[in-house]
């Protein structure tokens, strides 16, 4: 299943540089943000079967730290990521599916999770992505989130000053996640905890409504 309609195609560099990276995203990742992923994971129940969405899924790194009694649903706008990622899939019940987190090709209130690991500062359109998970999630679902964000008025400034070339090659370091949240109404703020970086990513989980 693919959504025709893909907001994300307004940045080709970035669908490209992702098609260039995807060999190395592993080597460069994988190890430094272990053990945050692991913490932010631990929010997803595992005593109770459901329906997760991983949106942004990329090349799978969360694959083999998430629990094997859910279902779930693995979505990325890039091929490439997403043949990496599928062996990682494995002893999971996985569907694969290429799209875009900020037009999600799926009926409303579908799931009972969403997982948005370093995708928020990654789209376009952060809020456009929140939004979509938000609509997908059923009523008491949850958003786990894991990415870098400034907080509300931090100058940042080398951040700032390297956001116009990192947006368009790999990934945005100027996202305020209060700023995305109230965009979208209708979510709650469960936790908010720093993860690394001396807070820079931070583990976030949203409940809806």
């Amino acid at each position: 299943m693919v959504n025709t309609d893909q907001p994300y195609r307004e940045n080709p560099l970035l669908r490209l540089s992702y098609n260039l990276i995807a060999p190395l995203y592993d080597l460069v990742i994988e190890r430094p943000l272990l053990k945050a992923r692991t913490k932010s994971l631990c929010a997803l129940p595992s005593d109770v079967a459901e329906k997760v969405l991983l949106s942004g899924a990329g090349t799978g790194l969360d694959l083999p730290l998430l629990p094997t009694l859910h279902r779930y649903t693995a979505l990325d706008f890039n091929l490439a990521m997403l043949s990496r990622a599928r062996p990682r899939g494995t002893g999971l019940q996985v569907d694969w599916v290429l799209g875009d987190s900020m037009a999600l090709p799926f009926a409303d209130a579908q799931f009972d999770h969403a997982v948005l690991h370093l995708i928020l500062a990654v789209v376009p359109q952060p809020a456009q992505c929140l939004s979509e998970a938000a609509r997908t999630i059923k009523p008491g679902g949850t958003i786990i989130i894991f990415d870098k964000f400034l907080r509300p008025q931090q100058r940042a400034w080398l951040r700032r000053a390297l956001n116009p070339l990192s947006r368009r090659i790999a990934t945005r370091m100027d996202v305020v996640f209060e700023d995305v949240l109230r965009e979208v109404p209708g979510l709650q703020t469960v936790s908010d905890v720093p993860l690394l970086a001396g807070g820079w990513f931070r583990g976030i989980v949203l409940r809806k409504d």
